[in-house]
C-alpha cells in the first residue's frame, strides 16, 4: 500500500513536470514607455495594476509584477498636463501549455491559470500620452466691452 502511494506521488510530480507554476518564475520584468506627439517622454508616473497586484514606475522605467492570466491596466501620468492609459492582455506561455496538455490533461494548465505563472505580458509597454486641460482652441475669447443682458 505504502508503495502504490509513492507511485502515485511520483506520477503526480512528473505529471505537473509540464506545470509553468513549478518550472518558471511568477514574476516578470517590463520596460514601460511613454509617447506623446511622436516622441518619447520621460518622468511619468504609471501604475500597474492586475487581480494580484499594483506596481509603480516612472518612465522610461522597468518594473517587476507578479503574472496573471488576467489584464494589465496601466496608467500614466505627467506633471497633471499629461495622461495615458492602456489594457495589455497576457498570453499564455506555448512551451506551458503544450506541456500542460501532453503531460497534465489540462491539469497543469489550470493550476497555472490560477498562479499567472504561464502566462506573460509582452516585455515592453508602449503608453500613448495626451495632452489635458486647455488647448489653444479653447482659449477665452478677448473681451469685446460689449455688455451682455440676460
Amino acid at each position: 500500500m505504502a508503495s502504490l502511494k509513492h507511485t502515485g506521488a511520483l506520477a503526480l510530480l512528473a505529471a505537473l513536470g509540464g506545470c509553468a507554476t513549478i518550472s518558471e518564475s511568477n514574476q516578470q520584468v517590463l520596460m514601460v514607455r511613454t509617447i506623446q506627439d511622436n516622441r518619447e517622454i520621460g518622468g511619468a508616473g504609471c501604475v500597474l495594476t492586475n487581480d494580484a497586484g499594483r506596481w509603480f514606475v516612472t518612465s522610461p522605467g522597468h518594473v517587476t509584477v507578479q503574472k496573471s492570466a488576467g489584464n494589465l491596466w496601466v496608467d500614466c501620468r505627467k506633471n497633471g498636463a499629461s495622461v495615458g492609459q492602456d489594457v495589455v492582455a497576457s498570453k499564455a506561455n506555448t512551451s506551458a501549455v503544450v506541456g500542460n496538455a501532453v503531460l497534465t490533461a489540462g491539469l497543469g494548465y489550470l493550476l497555472d491559470k490560477r498562479t499567472g505563472a504561464g502566462f506573460d505580458y509582452p516585455e515592453t509597454l508602449t503608453v500613448m500620452m495626451r495632452r489635458i486641460g486647455r488647448s489653444a482652441d479653447q482659449e477665452p475669447l478677448e473681451e469685446s466691452g460689449a455688455n451682455v443682458v440676460y
